[in-house]
């Protein structure tokens, strides 16, 4: 599935001309992308995953409510990363698709700025916000979202761009660098900044976070000169329905292997003919070249992988709405004058998952480079089935959790320490780890050179899809069970929605087990 990955690629300097090894990219320059991304991440889960606090105490929606725009807003968040990579991968360069996102995320973020320091963009008393101060608050919120989308799906791949393709042991490196400095900057997120919403208010919360934000852009801005480029070849989506209509209006013809080999250049001799056999009838075509035969095949070929990862998504969901309603019925008293925020129980496990990610790659230089290109795509597959396989046990967990919490809290009037979550927490959270981190080096590795945005983007897309799948779980299941109607989860039955994610998710496992071994 790497063939049009291992031909030359061509970069530019910022001039234009053909970049320079020596001076053009390199692992500077990709540092710069990891740098940059710590900084985002930390401003975009400073209020994600503390979001719900904010809208039940000072927007002053329900828990229901609030707990549905937590999700649609991440979901959306990550949904348009396919937006972003596409404008990323069709028309612009990787560097200007990143600034104009990051441009359009700070623009929002001042508004949501703006309307915590004005109380007159703020619901007085107990009222719910009026039409003026909802749509100040959407329009600042999908702002953010958009920004988001863009800067999670350019990001990546640029950074990817600045090194050798063919050196994997440095791709790998720098995947693994990346992700650690996701979780490093979700750390800061969710001990300092959670710490300032809790104690400080949102007001300095946002104003914290809109400097940071534009402090990244100028930094990433500043790596210019040393910034190699990949100009755009057009939407690689638009090459992939021209194939796919192709295919359709020739599938009564019969592919012969004479017509197989001249109908196009010697690159065709690259094509795998054993997967997508069906393609071949594009060749039919004298317009369409065997590489966007090829780019079709490999992007059709990462879809099953990537559907399978979406309940997974579902799951880690519940870490940033029901299990903080939970946190906030326990003990979370360290001491007489010191209490968790319920939203910093992540900071436990992302602290396992930094010290993980260092030893992981530590552990990974002693590997041969020459077992390296063998070993990356069954790999990384085994490494994100593991990861669904650790959900599945999290939400074993959790359901057994809540019950023991909501015993002792009607029973016994007691509240439980909210360290108890902590278990699910930390299996969620290297789940995360290992699904994550893995989709995004295996599609960057195994996509195309001309859809890495776009194929990166499918990762932070199953990420979106699990987070709007919780939310219609929920209305499904509060309608349907009623399970989730009470007042507050003392009188819910969230353990048992907990014990049909673990089911689902036992499901999907299956399912990915299956494509994962026809890959």
């Amino acid at each position: 599935m790497q063939q049009i990955n291992e031909m030359e690629e061509k970069f530019e300097d910022w001039r234009g001309r053909e970049a320079i090894p020596d001076k053009h990219g390199g692992i500077k320059a990709a540092s710069i992308a990891c740098v940059v991304e710590m900084m985002e991440n930390m401003v975009f889960l400073a209020y994600s995953t503390n979001f719900i606090t904010y809208f039940k105490k000072s927007m002053h929606y329900s828990s229901a409510e609030a707990s549905n725009m937590v999700t649609n807003f991440t979901g959306t968040s990550f949904l348009l990363t396919i937006f972003g990579g596409f404008i990323a991968d069709s028309f612009l360069t990787r560097f200007t698709a990143f600034v104009l996102f990051c441009s359009i995320e700070l623009l929002g973020l001042i508004l949501l700025t703006l309307q915590a320091h004005n109380p007159n963009l703020q619901p007085h008393g107990d009222n719910t916000p009026s039409t003026l101060q909802s749509a100040v608050l959407f329009t600042g919120l999908y702002a953010v979202a958009t920004g988001v989308g863009g800067v999670k799906a350019s990001l990546p791949a640029h950074g990817g761009d600045q090194l050798d393709s063919r050196k994997q042991s440095l791709i790998s490196g720098f995947f693994n660098w990346y992700y650690f400095c996701i979780c490093f900057g979700g750390l800061l997120a969710v001990t300092i900044m959670v710490w300032i919403e809790e104690n400080k208010g949102w007001s300095s919360s946002f104003d914290i976070t809109t400097v940071v934000l534009a402090s990244a852009l100028v930094i990433f801005a500043t790596g210019f000169p040393m910034y190699r480029f990949k100009r755009p070849t057009g939407s690689p989506l638009t090459r992939i329905v021209n194939v796919l209509v192709s295919v359709a209006r020739n599938r009564n013809r019969f592919v012969t292997d004479a017509e197989m080999t001249q109908s196009h250049n010697s690159t065709d001799k690259t094509i795998h003919y054993n997967k997508f056999k069906f393609l071949n009838k594009a060749k039919l075509n004298k317009k369409i070249s065997a590489t966007e035969i090829e780019e079709t095949r490999t992007f059709l070929a990462l879809q099953p992988i990537f559907a399978s990862t979406i309940v997974m998504n579902c799951c880690l969901a519940q870490l940033s709405t029901f299990s903080i309603q939970q946190g906030m019925l326990m003990n979370r008293k360290l001491s007489h004058s010191f209490e968790v925020p319920a939203a910093s129980l992540h900071a436990i496990a992302l602290l396992f998952m930094l010290s993980s990610i260092a030893f992981y790659e530590l552990f990974e230089k002693k590997i041969s480079l020459s077992n390296m290109n063998e070993r990356s795509a069954s790999f990384n597959l085994k490494r994100i089935g593991a990861g669904l396989a650790l959900t599945s046990l999290s939400m074993a967990i959790a359901a057994i959790v809540e019950v023991k919490r909501k015993h002792e809290a009607v029973h016994n009037n007691l509240r439980i320490s909210v360290f108890w979550l902590e278990i699910q927490y930390v299996l969620l959270s290297f789940s995360d780890l290992l699904t994550l981190g893995g989709m995004l080096e295996f599609f960057y590795r195994e996509s195309p050179a001309s859809m890495r945005s776009i194929s990166t983007a499918l990762g932070w897309c199953s990420t979106a899809l699990g987070f709007f799948l919780s939310t219609v779980l929920v209305d499904v299941i509060k309608s349907g069970t009623g399970w989730l109607s009470g007042k507050d989860l003392n009188e819910s039955r969230l353990e048992l929605f907990y014990v049909v994610l673990c089911v689902l998710n036992t499901l999907n496992l299956f399912n990915y087990i299956f494509w994962a071994k026809r890959f």
